[in-house]
């Protein structure tokens, strides 16, 4: 048995999910379907339940997954240790990230990082926030970068950088030409905004309680790309980071207004599992992340 099947068969579970464990693994649903055939053939047990499209382990199951996650905990822990020892920087890192991050933030720092260490290959897995620290604590990702980091139990954060926050608008809008704004020039405006519960949603709620500013929310969105494409036909105004907008100031598709009020910045965290023992590959990632000149 092989330390790759038992990954594939947590995250089936993990994920709830053949297609989900397929697409993390870079197989097809089928080699997933036959890897976890061929753990309940050794042990002589169904170990998955499929019912109704979901998917939930059996006591079996639950045993070996239990078992399971210690293991490549364990082993990805030795394969750290190895690597350590040798001189040369190489292997793999798996790094779990937001749309609105991996897009705008890792692009210069990777490219000097991959400059320097050409035998290393970075897999970048976007999700949701959450999921994030989810993918982390699973050791299923080496690291995390995500905005408005929290440390929690078993979760260490690391500084990244900083994000400054502005409103973007279609040229059309009235406040297209006023350059800079305030929070309460935005009271009643149709507001195209992330979805409840993503951090950038939470900070900047918070922002408009605490200024008593009310906006008219007209689409909640788990993508920034399709934020400014909201933005884009008229729908509302929209409050993302700066880095996120530069092309489409640049083509005159949309207007950036400068925010007056004090601190509307999002920061932007590197978290890992508390203890992890990093490979050379990993340590070298994160100096470079930490190098890179800082925004906001």
């Amino acid at each position: 048995m092989h330390i790759e099947t038992l990954k594939i068969f947590c995250d089936v579970v993990e994920n709830q999910s053949f297609s989900l464990a397929a697409t993390q693994n870079y197989i097809t649903q089928s080699a997933v379907s036959q890897q976890v055939r061929g753990l309940e053939e050794r042990y002589g047990k169904r170990l998955l339940d499929r019912k109704r499209g979901s998917v939930r382990p059996t006591a079996a199951g639950d045993i070996l997954h239990r078992g399971a996650r210690e293991l490549l905990h364990t082993f990805n822990e030795m394969e750290a240790q190895l690597q350590g020892l040798s001189n040369v920087v190489t292997g793999s890192i798996r790094v779990g990230t937001v749309h609105s991050v991996g897009l705008y933030e890792l692009s210069e720092p990777l490219k000097a990082y991959f400059a320097d260490f050409p035998m290393v290959n970075v897999y970048l897995e976007y999700d949701r926030s959450s999921h994030v620290y989810e993918q982390v604590l699973r050791a299923n990702v080496d690291l995390g970068i995500v905005a408005y980091p929290t440390a929690r139990a078993q979760i260490t954060v690391l500084d990244f950088r900083t994000d400054q926050l502005v409103v973007v608008c279609i040229p059309e809008h009235p406040l297209a030409e006023r350059g800079k704004i305030a929070l309460a020039d935005l009271e009643g405006e149709k507001f195209v905004g992330f979805e409840k519960g993503i951090p950038t949603r939470l900070a900047l709620d918070r922002r408009f309680a605490e200024r008593n500013v009310e906006v008219q929310y007209v689409a909640e969105l788990d993508n920034i790309e399709m934020v400014k494409r909201l933005v884009e036909v008229g729908a509302g105004i929209a409050i993302i980071p700066e880095k996120a907008c530069i092309n489409e100031v640049n083509n005159g598709s949309l207007v950036k207004l400068e925010l007056s009020d004090p601190g509307m910045t999002r920061p932007i965290g590197i978290i890992h599992r508390t203890g992890k023992h990093f490979s050379p590959a990993a340590e070298k990632f994160i100096e470079y992340m930490q190098s890179a000149p800082k925004s906001g």
